[in-house]
């Protein structure tokens, strides 16, 4: 059988898989349904300074071959989450969990971090920078390099965990971003998170989320991802995690070729909760068939 161990940002994964935040809750509730430590871990619930209700609904829309969501980072704040979700985790998972943290402004960034920081459950904090900058004018943070770079120092100087920058698609370079990051002091850059999406009901002739437009994800955008992953992987030298449209164990090995050292699987889980479980599950198989000894050694092994 084939080594499926990797390591990320000094940690070792039993395997590469991590289901993706927003799409995992905050793990027990899928310790109901299968042993959730055959992952690699996995990103908990975007986590905010403060309780958010959330944006107003209809949230979702189906699409081809995805999805469009408008959640609003719902969630019961930072303070609850260490108090009361992840006492429930401690139950249920004994691996280092990722802490996924959004924010609308630099310092929330680093409030929440902080407090997280200093959780023993914890391994990585997964910042993402797809926020918009209540500061800023509402642009997110992720769109430009310097604010990025700004959130990423900020964060660095009250944390001693791995920091991953979660980067947003949506804009026109995300290699500068990435580099921004990276020397910013960033450990790892993990992409990409949604695409922006609509859709409209005919009958009605309204958009068919209340927000107008959300996050497009599913198989639809992972030569999307692919691509992205491949071009920032190449350009920095710390980790990579892929993520994107990752629906089988094929897709995670493609990731891999691609320069990701791990790969978040997302919409998938919505779609089948057993996802993340199959897809480890199938891996050796699909090793063996394309004569792949160790997973480490394929990350960026694209010709």
């Amino acid at each position: 059988m084939g080594k499926l161990s990797v390591n990320l940002c000094g940690i070792e994964l039993d395997n590469p898989v991590i289901p993706a935040s927003g799409t995992f809750g905050y793990g027990y509730e899928f310790a109901e349904l299968y042993d959730i430590n055959v992952l690699g871990t996995f990103s908990f619930k975007g986590t905010t300074k403060d309780a958010r209700f959330g944006n107003p609904t209809p949230r979702i829309a189906e699409c081809s071959m995805g999805m469009i969501n408008a959640v609003g980072l719902q969630n019961p704040g930072v303070e609850k989450v260490i108090s009361e979700e992840l006492p429930k985790l401690k139950k249920c998972f004994n691996k280092k969990v990722m802490a996924n943290v959004s924010g609308f402004s630099v310092e929330d960034y680093a409030y929440t971090c902080q407090k997280l920081d200093a959780c023993q459950q914890v391994g990585w904090l997964e910042v993402n920078v797809s926020c918009p900058n209540v500061h800023g004018g509402g642009l997110s943070f992720g769109t430009s390099p310097e604010a990025a770079a700004e959130v990423t120092k900020a964060v660095k100087k009250v944390t001693t965990k791995p920091v991953i920058l979660k980067l947003s698609p949506n804009v026109t370079d995300i290699v500068s971003i990435a580099k921004a990051c990276e020397d910013a002091g960033a450990d790892g850059i993990s992409l990409i998170n949604t695409l922006l999406g609509m859709r409209i009901d005919l009958k009605s002739r309204k958009p068919v989320i209340k927000n107008k437009m959300g996050g497009f994800s599913g198989s639809a955008i992972f030569p999307v991802a692919v691509r992205m992953v491949y071009q920032v992987a190449n350009a920095v030298k710390i980790p990579v995690v892929g993520m994107g449209g990752v629906a089988s164990a094929e897709d995670v090995i493609e990731m891999m070729l691609a320069g990701a050292t791990a790969v978040e699987v997302g919409a998938a889980n919505l779609i089948d909760p057993f996802a993340c479980r199959d897809i480890i599950a199938e891996l050796p198989k699909k090793m063996k068939e394309y004569k792949i000894d160790s997973l480490k050694d394929i990350i960026g092994g694209v010709q």
